[in-house]
């Protein structure tokens, strides 16, 4: 009989269990896509359902497009709310992840997910002084609400890259969250920034529910400005000097 549990373990207490535990329940709540559930928590340990993927189908994608959607919807109360009954920074990867709340999407990108990122990758050599000084400028017009376009506060997964979307039949499970408030777009520029089977019709069947405008996606570089500055942070390498490069081309 296959496996029906997973578990991942800490050698040390570590609360990033109980931010994972808490973040994926909080999205479960949504009912949108579907999130792999929670069996068991400790300070060393998080015990989950074990998924059986499969391969990556057409008609999962739409669905996990159509999906994606209602789970954002499902909303947060501001920009940076965390999960309910949550206190305290979270965690992204291995990276602090700061939480604080905000009624401007701009400013609570800039102030809690780019610049101390930036910060922290400048600190270990691998931001550039000239990429360090453009995304200061982005950083400027976000808190001046230049990139604020009203859209709500959406309930984010906040870690999505293609290795936390597990395929099914019908549609993905998601795994291995940072959920909080934020932008919708932030999850989708995650989706494109490694590569997705079928991502553009994840992102054509998102749009069609959503009713985004026709150029969205010349924004996904702005929305991946935060995940290329943790993996300058935690990586070094040559996320520092893309994170430049998706600063230039907002300025």
């Amino acid at each position: 009989m296959a496996p029906t549990e997973f578990t991942k373990q800490s050698a040390q207490p570590d609360a990033q269990f109980a931010w994972e535990a808490a973040g994926l329940r909080w999205l479960a709540e949504a009912d949108g896509v579907r999130i792999v559930r929670v069996l068991d928590v400790t300070d060393r340990s998080i015990t989950e359902e074990r998924v059986h993927s499969r391969a990556a189908s057409r008609q999962a994608a739409e669905q996990f497009g159509r999906d994606l959607r209602r789970t954002h919807v499902a909303g947060a109360e501001h920009f940076g709310t965390p999960p309910p009954d949550w206190s305290g920074d979270g965690w992204i990867g291995m990276a602090r992840l700061p939480i604080r709340e905000f009624d401007s999407w701009g400013e609570f990108y800039a102030e809690t997910r780019v610049m101390p990122f930036a910060r922290a990758a400048r600190d270990r050599n691998s931001l550039s002084a000239s990429d360090m000084g453009t995304i200061e400028k982005v950083c400027e017009h976000l808190i001046a609400g230049d990139f604020d376009d009203g859209t709500p506060p959406a309930r984010l997964h906040g870690d999505l890259w293609s290795g936390n979307v597990l395929w099914t039949d019908r549609s993905v499970v998601l795994i291995d969250s940072a959920a909080h408030g934020g932008h919708p777009e932030t999850d989708l520029a995650m989706l494109a920034l490694f590569g997705l089977p079928h991502l553009d019709t994840v992102f054509d069947a998102y749009a069609e529910v959503a009713g985004l405008d026709s150029d969205w996606r010349t924004r996904i570089g702005l929305h991946q400005l935060h995940p290329l500055l943790v993996h300058a942070q935690l990586f070094g390498g040559s996320y520092g000097t893309q994170a430049g490069a998706a600063a230039r081309r907002n300025t």
